[in-house]
């Protein structure tokens, strides 16, 4: 798939957001990219290292996709820190992995509090400033130390801490006019297997997974919230039907749990479909059907071209207007400060500059991470025979 970027058009097409968030193949728009994306069952884009070269490209590529439709698609991008920070150096600052801050915590309460809001801040500021609209952040998943997939991703152990960090994260971006996605929902740090390359079980009943992992979504953060992600895990106990899938695929915890019993009523994504995780459901018709019947607004497919093709030419779920609303509310307003306009405007503004000097000391300070597993392996699927995009070494 070529990277070559293609003309911006003249006049946007004038289309609701579909429900398919998919991924683009390279630093600049493909003819084939530029027909999925104008496809009035996509809503959005999810980038990754792979469309990253620096700073201006950025900018440039976001302003292309922005300018295909109206409203325009959504931006999203997982940039957590740590190891999973598909955006670095040339107007990005490093940021350190979440775990990190949980240390500071137990020396510092509210020194770590102060830093969460810092990175929040620069997190948001940094991708506002280049028009990416949203990151998958913050990971809400407790560090039971079992799990591979999550590792020094989550902020702590105890659900009150990952509540309190995860909350002062989410007034730092805020700030940057931001709001946050928090995932995995109802919780992945329990499981040792990694959802990218097999269904993880956890064995726990529903009691013990309420009054731990899923305390986080029972605080007030929730409400600050506009999107959650659903865990690609499977929980045969805790699930209250015969035959339960993975948290994404079940009408329990998405409508009973997420919507119901805790009032959430932001945007629910599914994880990567495309996830070895997700392959329980089906073919990727049955999974994309399974996911919104579920109850996910939007459905992501980030490294299949090929399966966004087969979607898009045998139906995707139909979009309706209570999705379309709660999608709108995830973009920040139109009327943009000053100091966001681009990354230079950003530079000279001193509260960002500020904040990123001390995330750049404490990021300095980031212990390295015991676990076995790298970047690479987050976001990413092993390659198959199928087409794919380009394998994304370091994201």
């Amino acid at each position: 798939m070529g990277n070559k970027v293609s003309a911006v058009p003249l006049e946007p097409l004038h289309l609701p957001r579909g429900p398919l968030m998919i991924g683009i193949g390279g630093i600049g728009l493909s003819a084939r990219d530029r027909a999925q994306l104008c496809d009035p069952a996509v809503g959005g884009v999810v980038l990754f290292a792979r469309n990253w070269r620096d700073s201006a490209q950025l900018r440039a590529l976001c302003a292309e996709i922005h300018a295909l439709r109206a409203p325009a698609l959504l931006i999203a991008a997982d940039q957590e820190g740590g190891r999973v920070q598909r955006f670095r150096d040339d107007a990005f600052t490093r940021l350190p992995s979440m775990r990190t801050l949980g240390e500071l915590w137990v020396d510092d309460h509210d020194s770590a509090l102060e830093m969460a809001q810092a990175t929040g801040f620069v997190l948001a500021a940094e991708l506002r400033a280049h028009g990416v609209d949203l990151s998958f952040a913050p990971v809400l998943d407790l560090d039971h130390g079992r799990s591979r997939a999550i590792g020094n991703r989550a902020l702590h152990r105890d659900p009150q801490v990952v509540a309190a960090l995860a909350q002062a994260l989410l007034d730092g971006m805020r700030v940057a006019g931001m709001w946050g996605v928090g995932k995995h929902f109802p919780g992945h740090g329990h499981v040792e297997a990694d959802s990218h390359h097999e269904t993880p079980a956890d064995t726990r009943d529903f009691a013990t997974i309420w009054d731990d992992d899923l305390l986080p979504y029972r605080h007030p953060l929730l409400r600050m919230l506009a999107g959650v992600m659903a865990a690609h895990v499977v929980y045969p106990v805790a699930d209250a039907v015969k035959s339960p899938r993975p948290a994404g695929f079940s009408s329990f915890w998405l409508g009973s749990v997420l919507r119901r019993r805790l009032g959430f009523d932001g945007v629910v994504f599914s994880d990567d479909l495309d996830m070895e995780g997700a392959r329980s459901a089906g073919d990727i018709m049955a999974r994309a059907r399974a996911a919104a019947t579920a109850g996910c607004d939007m459905l992501l497919i980030c490294n299949r071209p090929d399966l966004v093709d087969e979607l898009i030419a045998c139906g995707a779920p139909e979009p309706d207007a209570a999705r379309a609303a709660r999608l709108a509310a995830l973009v920040a307003s139109a009327s943009c400060p000053s100091w966001l306009a681009d990354p230079s405007a950003l530079e000279s503004h001193a509260p960002y500059v500020q904040a990123r000097t001390r995330v750049e000391t404490l990021a300095e300070w980031e212990r390295e991470d015991a676990l076995s597993m790298t970047a690479a392996t987050v976001g990413e699927n092993k390659l198959e025979s199928a087409p794919r995009l380009p394998h994304n070494p370091t994201g």
